[in-house]
């Protein structure tokens, strides 16, 4: 790529990304079954709005897009972290088995102690970095190359893939709850399940900006980040623990949310190139607009209906990967 048209579409997106996450808002609180404009959102939000649409922003539509934002934000985060570290762009939480590990905690928790559903977030967090675990130990011989790990990785993934469906089918009496999560959905979510998520995602993305360096130096490969000082395994897996929590939050409100951590980042990779300084930081812009926007269609285009947003990014999710793909010819 041009450096001159990388440096320019660089300066575009700091200058768009901040509207767009603005846009993203307006569009989440002002759609659904009773439409409101920016004006009244603005003067809502300001305690001067109507009272109708006050609960309706206050108590339904505002706590949803905030969610919407952290779990966007983490797994496209997560995703970017993955693919730089193990230096594969096909890398995301739930092709390598980060995701399911979040995911059968956070089952467990749903389904046979849901006492404790107050800590899902600590669950899922739990069960992602226990799965990444698993996946290093698989993969370690002498070293864990980044290849072993995906191949681990996608292993582990159709193992819990199994652990999780057999849980359901044993308390098959209990699973009415679990099945819009499994399909990733933000339906019904509100200021509790903001505050028990907000601060494992607050840690996770602050965290983020300081492993830009890191990945840059892996992704030249192990030989050279290690002659540059740098102690290879060990930054390996701090980065994917990070990941881990990213994708363990992100889980335990959202459920199984495809296919954002994949294409966010590939596609932000393909318009800026692979500098993690700035790869991050667009990632989890663009990861949170495109939840909210999902998550918003899915109950508004459907009405009276409302689709999990997990279904509606599949669907669209798919052939857009695949278009880009083609783009870079990595398929014919």
């Amino acid at each position: 790529m041009n450096v001159k048209v990388r440096n320019n579409r660089r300066r575009w997106m700091a200058i768009g990304a901040g509207p767009l996450l603005i846009l993203s808002m307006l569009y989440g609180i002002g759609s659904g079954s009773v439409s409101i404009s920016p004006a009244e959102i603005w003067h809502t939000l300001f305690g001067a709005g109507d009272t109708a649409h006050e609960s309706i922003i206050w108590n339904l539509r505002l706590p949803r897009v905030l969610i919407g934002l952290l779990v966007g934000a983490c797994l496209a985060a997560s995703g970017a972290l993955l693919q730089g570290v193990m230096r594969n762009p096909l890398a995301d939480p739930g092709i390598v088995g980060v995701s399911a590990g979040g995911g059968v905690a956070a089952v467990i928790a749903l389904v046979l102690f849901p006492q404790f559903a107050y800590l899902l977030p600590g669950f899922a967090f739990a069960g992602a970095l226990v799965s990444s675990l698993i996946i290093y130990l698989l993969a370690w011989d002498r070293s864990s190359s980044p290849v072993k790990i995906v191949l681990a990785g996608i292993a582990v993934n159709a193992l819990l893939g199994g652990v999780m469906n057999g849980i359901m089918v044993l308390n098959s009496d209990r699973i009415q709850s679990v099945i819009p999560w499994l399909s990733g959905s933000l339906s019904g979510r509100s200021w509790p399940h903001l505050q028990f998520m907000l601060p494992y995602a607050a840690v996770g993305l602050l965290l983020v900006p300081f492993a830009a360096k890191t990945t840059n130096l892996l992704m030249l490969g192990d030989q050279s980040a290690s002659s540059l000082g740098q102690h290879v395994e060990r930054q390996r897996f701090l980065i994917v623990a990070l990941a881990s929590l990213l994708a363990g939050a992100a889980v335990s409100v959202a459920g199984l949310v495809g296919f954002v951590g994949l294409i966010v980042p590939h596609a932000v990779r393909l318009l800026i190139g692979e500098d993690y300084r700035f790869l991050l930081p667009y990632s989890v812009v663009g990861g949170a607009a495109i939840m909210v926007i999902a998550d918003t269609a899915a109950r508004s285009w459907f009405d009276p209906l409302e689709l999990p947003a997990g279904i509606l990014l599949a669907c669209i999710g798919a052939p857009f990967f695949l278009m880009l793909l083609k783009k870079r010819r990595l398929i014919r």
